[in-house]
Formats: structure tokens, sequence, C-alpha cells
């Protein structure tokens, strides 16, 4: 993703986006908001939440995607380098 597609994005856009991710996963599960939060110790209201708005910390989100079975997918976030420039690469090599 370049500087441009950057702009097109918003916090709050990335957010919504991977809050409808893991609404869809839940309900192909067909697990509950009620259930899914009581299982993984989230508050309703917290879950109800996250699905209208992305809003959520960090932990409850961790402990969604535990309970969801995608924790793996959240672990191997930033384990691949992305460079911008020759100097990046010289720079993670120290």
């Amino acid at each position: 993703m370049d500087n441009y597609d950057q702009l097109l994005f918003a916090p709050s856009d990335v957010a919504k986006e991977l809050a409808q991710r893991l609404k869809r996963i839940r309900k192909r599960k067909k697990i509950t908001q009620r259930q899914l939060a009581m299982r993984c110790n989230v508050s309703y209201a917290s879950l109800c939440r996250f699905e209208q708005t992305g809003l959520i910390s960090l932990e409850a989100f961790i402990k969604l995607s535990m309970e969801l079975g995608v924790i793996d997918e959240v672990r191997d976030l930033f384990t691949r380098p992305v460079y911008a420039s020759i100097e990046e690469v010289i720079n993670d090599a120290h």
C-alpha cells in the first residue's frame, strides 16, 4: 500500500472493517452476541458497540479473536516486514 492508498482510509474505517469481519465469522459459527460476550468475558455492550462502530479495547479484540478461532491471524500481524526504502532494509539489519 502506498501513501496515496493510506489516505483513502480513516482509522475508523479500518476499525469498522475489522469489526464486520469478526461479526461475519461470529454469524458463520452461529454464535449470538450474548454467547460470544459470555464465552470470552467481554461485556455484551462492548461487543455490540464494537460491531456497530469498530471501537473496542485491544485486549477485548484479542479475546474475541481467540474465541472465534482467528488469533493466529492477529498474532501474525506485522511479522512480514514492509519496506518503503532501501534505508529501512539496512536499518532493519542492525
